[in-house]
This record gives structure tokens, C-alpha cells and sequence, in this order.
């Protein structure tokens, strides 16, 4: 992982570190956009699960409510982090949904993710997250 993508793993850590409540606040994103910036954003359940709000949204929600107007978001880099048992963090896979609204929005972004057959956390473009997905211009 770069520094600069360890650096969003380190700032998605402490977010989470600071607002996780089980069952209500369990995941945690950063995202880095072109200009540099970094926006976070936290998992929100809701009571009915469909009105649940997924870190990486929330994150991405916030990126395009800072990025200039008049340009297309661009985020280049999404690590999202989740504490599973005995208080250990994991970089996780974003959900299909978010998968969607990261390639939507920024096809090229890197995505951390970690492997399933040997816990490996590695770079994914978004893209490479939904083969054959459907191209439309945002």
C-alpha cells in the first residue's frame, strides 16, 4: 500500500475507533480525490435495514459535496475498515451497491480490498469489481 493510501487506512482506523457502536456504526471509509483531499464517512444501520447507509457512500457523499461543482468527482483511492472480533481491524470489500456508486462515479479509482483465499489486502480498480457492468456517462 502506498503512504498516501496507508494514510486513509490509518484516518478510516481512527474513525472508527472513535464512533464504533455495535450494530449501529460498524464501518468506516476514506476516500482520496485527485485534488488530495480526503473525505471519511461511517456506516449507518438503520432500525429497518434498507434504510441502512453504507460508509463508502456516506465518503463518497461528502467527497462530491466538497469537489468543485463544476467538475466530475474523482476519487482515486477508497479503503474501508470493519473490526471484527477480539478488536482486530480488516480492510473489507465494499458492498454491490457501493461498488456501483464508486464505479459510477470514478470507474478508475483503486479499491483496498482484502482476498478471500489468503487475507491478503490488495489494490482492485473499481471496475475490476463488477465485470460486464454496465457503462453509462455521469
Amino acid at each position: 500500500m502506498s503512504g498516501e493510501d496507508a494514510e486513509l487506512l490509518t484516518i478510516a482506523q481512527e474513525l472508527l475507533t472513535r464512533v464504533w457502536r455495535d450494530g449501529r456504526h460498524e464501518v468506516a471509509s476514506a476516500v482520496r480525490t485527485a485534488d488530495g483531499a480526503v473525505h471519511t464517512g461511517v456506516h449507518l444501520e438503520g432500525s429497518c435495514r434498507r434504510s441502512s447507509i453504507c460508509a463508502e457512500g456516506a465518503a463518497l457523499g461528502a467527497a462530491r459535496a466538497a469537489y468543485p461543482g463544476h467538475l466530475p468527482l474523482s476519487v482515486t483511492s477508497v479503503v474501508s475498515v470493519q473490526i471484527k472480533p477480539a478488536g482486530r481491524f480488516r480492510v473489507i470489500a465494499p458492498c454491490g451497491v457501493c461498488r456501483e456508486l464508486i464505479s459510477d462515479y470514478s470507474p478508475e479509482a483503486v479499491v483496498w480490498i482484502t482476498t478471500v483465499e489468503d487475507d491478503v489486502v490488495v489494490p482492485v480498480h473499481a471496475l475490476d469489481l463488477l465485470p460486464d457492468k454496465s457503462r453509462r456517462a455521469w
